[in-house]
């Protein structure tokens, strides 16, 4: 019979193998939490004599409300006060609330009527935008649905609870409609940051628009966050998007040339494109001239745009080796392109070995990986030659072992192969060795995404990109975004454009 201890360990497998089975389907599996240390550390603190000592040396207790602004000083009297008691001032306690209620006003435009006949009139004031809601209401209403991510159907009822008489069909105009101010300060972002920037992070997602699959790209990196939703994810797509930080264009020369070379255009082809000038700014005039021209195999054309956009944007000012950090997807392997090792590492991550022998292989090259990881995050403190030649060595000795295990092998081999993705930071220090700035950034266009479904007009699929982009551009800068929305309906710009912050701050970097 069975021991319960055999048993218990017959649980555990099978426990073990229906989470990998889930694993397999995509399905969501056991999420593997941690114990908090939070009670194991206050036993270690009650053993010791002096158990108050990590309080003291916290440092000084913060003051919570010697920055507050009082909106309002109220006096208050003991109900008894004893005869002879001699008053010694006040004890001050400071409660914070905040003041929800509609606020009506109405502007009475006084009226004359003038000799000839004709009226004068009182004006309104300039920053009410012309519409009968003020200023307040509509940063209220685009922080609640940008930031917030309150779908219209809840801010509806919440504006109408507070007392706000306003229709479904207003409150989406609001949302969608007269905001030219935001949008182009978000076309000034992208130029701004590739003008300063050193590299990029890139990553896209899902972003159904009109009831058809579409995608959002993200470019950014510390300084700005810049979003842009197509219905395409090519790497055309891509090289537009870039693009579109200055204006599109299509351009031949030494660059376009040799990325068409590198997706090995028929030589034919390269040699008869180098005694031609072309310069476009349109896909449809460059589809002309590829007609004219006998163009007519759909990879040929391909590679040509592709390099003719390269050639676009170095012609433009973005530099050949200027680096472009994402997950590996082929859409983004253009300039000198890194490959982030988080992504690298999960390839061997989610293998299955299928003996002890297997466990043991995989166990062994993810600890040579994150060796390595942890040399490349020294080296970047301290760059040296010797230990740039040591992590090269190892890469590649790492990359050609063979094991009994032939998928984990040929993982290996693909690793081998993106070599200079991956060893870029030895020339670049400066490099980061993860795409997870941009993981993060899209992560919150991914929430709006699944509490507000797709977009349905093409204002407000620009609208959901705008506002990603400044409200994430802010909180790199650390702006309020609320106080950012009210300076610019109110036209006071006590706020610098954006850009010209992105700008200081690689300055200041």
């Amino acid at each position: 019979m069975p021991t319960i201890k055999l048993l218990a360990w017959q649980q555990k497998q099978i426990d073990a193998l229906e989470q990998e089975i889930l694993k397999l389907k995509g399905e969501t599996i056991k999420p593997k939490i941690k114990p908090s240390k939070m009670d194991k550390d206050s036993a270690e603190d009650g053993d010791d004599d002096n158990s108050n000592s990590s309080k003291k040396n916290k440092g000084p207790k913060r003051s919570k409300t010697e920055h507050l602004k009082i909106d309002a000083t109220v006096e208050l009297q003991p109900d008894k006060i004893p005869k002879g008691s001699v008053f010694k001032g006040y004890r001050e306690v400071v409660i914070q609330d905040i003041v929800l209620k509609n606020f009506n006003a109405c502007y009475r435009l006084a009226q004359y009527q003038t000799p000839d006949d004709s009226y004068v009139s009182g004006q309104l004031p300039d920053g009410l935008n012309g519409c009968h809601f003020g200023n307040d209401l509509i940063s209220f209403i685009l922080y609640q649905y940008h930031h917030q991510h309150v779908t219209q159907p809840l801010l509806l009822k919440q504006l109408q609870d507070l007392g706000v008489d306003i229709s479904s069909g207003r409150l989406s105009q609001l949302i969608t409609d007269g905001l030219e101010v935001f949008h182009d300060e978000k076309d000034q972002l992208l130029q701004a940051g590739l003008s300063v920037s050193q590299y990029i992070h890139t990553d896209d997602t899902g972003a159904r628009h009109n009831g058809k699959n579409g995608y959002c790209t993200h470019i950014g990196n510390e300084l700005f966050a810049w979003f842009s939703s197509t219905e395409s994810k090519s790497r055309i797509n891509f090289l537009c998007c870039l693009g579109q930080g200055s204006r599109q264009l299509y351009v031949i020369n030494d660059g376009a040339l040799a990325y068409m070379e590198q997706q090995k255009l028929p030589r034919v082809l390269i040699v008869r494109l180098e005694d031609k000038t072309l310069r476009l700014e349109t896909a449809s005039a460059l589809a002309t001239w590829l007609d004219q021209h006998n163009i007519k195999a759909k990879r040929h054309r391909r590679i040509i745009t592709e390099g003719a956009l390269m050639g676009g944007l170095l012609a433009q000012g973005i530099a050949a080796n200027f680096s472009i950090i994402s997950d590996d997807a082929g859409q983004f392997t253009v300039f000198d392109h890194a490959l982030c090792w988080i992504h690298a590492e999960r390839v061997i991550n989610r293998l299955i070995p299928l003996n002890d022998e297997h466990v043991k292989a995989v166990d062994n090259v993810r600890e040579q990986l994150w060796l390595l990881y942890q040399d490349l995050k020294d080296y970047k403190l301290n760059p040296s030659t010797i230990q740039a030649e040591d992590i090269k060595f190892r890469f590649q000795a790492m990359c050609s072992t063979k094991t009994a295990y032939v998928t984990l092998n040929l993982a290996l081999k693909r690793m081998g192969n993106n070599q200079h993705e991956l060893l870029q930071v030895l020339d670049k220090p400066y490099l980061p060795l993860h795409n997870n700035l941009s993981e993060r950034d899209i992560r919150d266009y991914v929430k709006k995404r699944k509490i507000s479904g797709s977009t349905r007009s093409e204002a407000g699929r620009k609208c959901r990109d705008t506002f990603a982009s400044l409200k994430k551009t802010c909180l790199k800068h650390g702006l309020s975004f609320w106080h950012y929305l009210k300076d610019r309906l109110l036209g006071e710009n006590n706020i610098p454009p954006l850009s010209d912050l992105i700008r200081a701050a690689a300055t200041c970097g």
